[in-house]
């Protein structure tokens, strides 16, 4: 799917960058796509939203922490549905839940994630919602970087769905 007006936000946002970057596996990458400058801009947060809801027929949502709670909470306001956190690790104090919120056994869970490029995060935070009870079978996220992670992603039974790819947010470069 393309759609030219979130990638328009996403680059009005600055949240595409050039130069030289290192990336959170260890590799490197000549653009960057800060999550954190989409996810704290309110244009972006809506478009999201709305590109999000229409793509979800899941009844649950699910947001990775920390990089895609603004995305879950604002799809979950856009659409009706509730949603949990997946933790990256179980916290060390209080209840030390992984996954936060009310999930029920065999309840059917959509992964969303800010960015993809291993898929590694999506994989672990769908295999910890797999542990707790959830029927997890795809992972939607805003930018898939086309490095990988789809077939990751598919090595654990989950398809992944992006609003826009790398391919298409890098076009006009």
């Amino acid at each position: 799917m393309t759609n030219q007006a979130l990638i328009d936000a996403l680059r009005d946002a600055d949240a595409v960058q050039y130069g030289e970057f290192e990336l959170s596996h260890g590799g490197t990458s000549d653009y960057y796509v800060d999550k954190y400058l989409f996810e704290t801009n309110p244009e972006c947060l809506e478009l999201i939203a709305e590109a999000f809801a229409a793509e979800i027929d899941e009844p649950k949502l699910a947001g990775v922490a920390l990089g895609a709670v603004p995305l879950v909470a604002v799809t979950a306001v856009e659409t009706g549905r509730p949603y949990v956190i997946a933790r990256k690790q179980a916290k060390e104090y209080g209840t030390g839940n992984r996954i936060e919120g009310r999930l029920d056994e065999g309840e059917e869970v959509v992964v969303l994630e800010d960015i993809a490029t291993t898929g590694t995060s999506a994989v672990e935070a769908a295999e910890a919602l797999r542990e707790a009870g959830a029927v997890v079978n795809r992972v939607l996220v805003v930018v898939d970087r086309e490095e990988g992670a789809a077939e990751a992603l598919a090595e654990h039974d989950l398809e992944l769905d992006a609003l826009v790819t790398a391919s298409e947010l890098l076009a006009d470069r």
